[in-house]
């Protein structure tokens, strides 16, 4: 929250906390799930959010790699449903949009207007693709990460002490993936694998063999790192 107050040189919107759906999409105008990277548990809150929002409501996922058209089997209204991707960490800016096949286009000129407002750059993919751009690339990354410490060319610390140091990015790629959690990280990789059979599986079977043994990053205290702090909500 201090981050987003000096990013955008204003008092962010209050955060209120929900129960039961319907209380918490009355009158949205834009509404985006977030629930883990599952197909079917996906499928099952969009199509419920598409019977509780309003009638001219924005319905957005923000699915890590499914395309939106994979998850529309419940959704009666495809025209005003597009997968929204936000980027990691919170506060990075940008704001993939990619359409399920059916939305009105308008919806992306009108995300395209209201999205900047909030400080996000925002990207419209030209077509559907797994993972859409960024976080396409990111994957691949993440996977090559992954491979470097499976082979033990490497340890998780010092892969990311020189990544950071290299310029690449504040923040390492398995402290990242300690954010994101492991098990979640390896739905996505497994969502890959099922698109492209050809990527091998040394990073999710790695990804695999922590989560067996209960090691999902910040959420259950270690991860690849023994020191996952919790989040903070300041």
């Amino acid at each position: 929250m201090v981050k987003a107050r000096s990013a955008l040189g204003a008092q962010p919107a209050t955060i209120e906390y929900y129960t039961d759906l319907p209380s918490a999409v009355k009158d949205a105008w834009y509404v985006v799930e977030s629930v883990p990277e599952v197909q079917a548990l996906k499928i099952d809150m969009l199509g419920q959010l598409d019977e509780i929002a309003a009638p001219d409501a924005i319905i957005g996922t923000n699915s890590s790699s499914f395309m939106s058209s994979e998850l529309i089997g419940k959704v009666k209204h495809p025209q005003r449903f597009l997968n929204t991707h936000y980027g990691q960490p919170p506060e990075a800016p940008q704001a993939e949009l990619v359409t399920d096949g059916h939305t009105n286009e308008r919806i992306f000129d009108i995300l395209g207007a209201e999205l900047p407002k909030h400080g996000f750059v925002t990207a419209v993919a030209h077509k559907e693709s797994v993972g859409f751009i960024i976080n396409r690339v990111w994957a691949a990354v993440k996977r090559e990460a992954l491979a470097v410490v499976a082979e033990g060319v490497s340890t998780p610390a010092e892969f990311d002490r020189i990544w950071v140091a290299s310029g690449m990015s504040p923040i390492g790629v398995f402290r990242a993936i300690d954010r994101v959690g492991l098990d979640v990280a390896l739905d996505i990789e497994d969502n890959y694998i099922k698109h492209f059979p050809y990527i091998p599986t040394t990073s999710r079977d790695l990804l695999q063999q922590y989560v067996d043994e209960g090691k999902l990053g910040v959420k259950s205290g270690e991860g690849f790192y023994h020191d996952c702090p919790e989040p903070s909500h300041d």
